[in-house]
């Protein structure tokens, strides 16, 4: 490996190599379970997520809001999945480690992309529940599909827009000293770390995305559920209390689903030394369960979702009766 870090020389002003080599999951016993692991999870995620997205479309009562930041969510999670866990597999199990300079700053644009957009999604459905229970009589006039639309819309732009401006930033690093990114695919801050010129606006721009992706939204959806309990709290029957949160349940699965384990990796990296390759399996499945767990939670948990797959099955046995006659 270290003529791969020789290949350039570190004389050179400037260096943009033409190639890095992905160096995650390096000296782990039996990693390829792990790899078949992962092709199940792929496999579970588009079939679950294209299933949501199906029953979203065809069902008209579904047609709101809700179900269309919903929908949003499922086509992240297909996204992020084939941004990463495909090219995952192709680089470990069929031992493609290198990839080009500017493949590598695709493939950070858009698994970064899809992992933000999923944080900001979140944010989203917490922003509907909270106007749905903290504002029940005006719900139907501050959203509307039009609305959500534009909201969606919005993050995507804005999202874009941030990540976009952290791929450009690597552009401007000369990387003298080595090609090796040591995590499981073209991750900005192994890469960023790697360059001999100063990385400073890279570091602070990762911190801003760190704060604008993962502090803020979970705060703002904490934020969220304080003004829904407060307003639970308010109503005298019980009964309409349990009712409004079961609306709340999917949700608060998803953002456990997701926060959490994030959280524990990044206050762990903080507090002690973790091993590369520790941090890599862990971030790898919090980036790859939580897009096969959303659709699960939001079919299993969401009474409109059920309700939607009981009418579809009885309309194709109705119609697979009257066609068999």
């Amino acid at each position: 490996m270290s003529s791969l870090n020789s290949t350039v020389s570190p004389n050179v002003a400037f260096v943009q190599p033409q190639f890095f080599y992905i160096n995650g999951f390096s000296n782990i016993p039996h990693v390829k379970y792990y790899y078949i692991f992962l092709c199940f999870v792929y496999a579970v995620t588009v079939f679950a997520n294209f299933f949501i997205i199906f029953i979203i479309y065809e069902e008209k009562f579904l047609h709101t809001p809700k179900y269309i930041a919903v929908l949003n969510l499922a086509v992240i999670d297909i996204c992020e999945s084939t941004a990463l866990i495909p090219k995952l597999i192709d680089t470990f199990l069929f031992d493609s480690q290198f990839i080009t300079y500017e493949a590598c700053l695709a493939n950070m644009f858009f698994v970064h992309l899809f992992t933000a957009m999923q944080s900001l999604t979140l944010v989203v459905l917490a922003y509907d529940r909270f106007v749905a229970i903290c504002f029940p009589l005006r719900y139907h006039v501050i959203m509307t599909n039009s609305s959500m639309l534009v909201i969606i819309a919005c993050i995507w732009v804005f999202t874009a827009t941030i990540i976009i401006t952290l791929v450009l930033l690597i552009t401007r690093l000369t990387f003298c000293r080595s090609i090796i990114i040591e995590s499981y695919f073209c991750d900005h801050g192994p890469m960023y770390h790697m360059a001999c010129n100063d990385n400073s606006p890279n570091s602070i721009h990762a911190k801003i995305c760190i704060a604008v992706f993962s502090f803020v939204p979970f705060s703002l959806i904490v934020l969220s559920y304080v003004c829904i309990i407060s307003a639970l709290l308010k109503i005298a029957s019980g009964e309409e209390r349990l009712k409004a949160m079961k609306t709340c349940t999917s949700h608060l699965m998803l953002v456990i689903v997701y926060y959490v384990p994030f959280f524990i990796t990044y206050i762990s990296a903080l507090m002690s030394v973790i091993h590369p390759n520790t941090r890599i399996i862990c971030t790898s499945l919090s980036s790859t369960i939580p897009p096969m767990l959303n659709p699960i939670i939001y079919t299993l948990k969401t009474e409109e979702i059920i309700g939607a797959i009981r009418k579809l099955y009885k309309r194709n046995t109705i119609i697979t009766a009257v066609v068999n006659q």
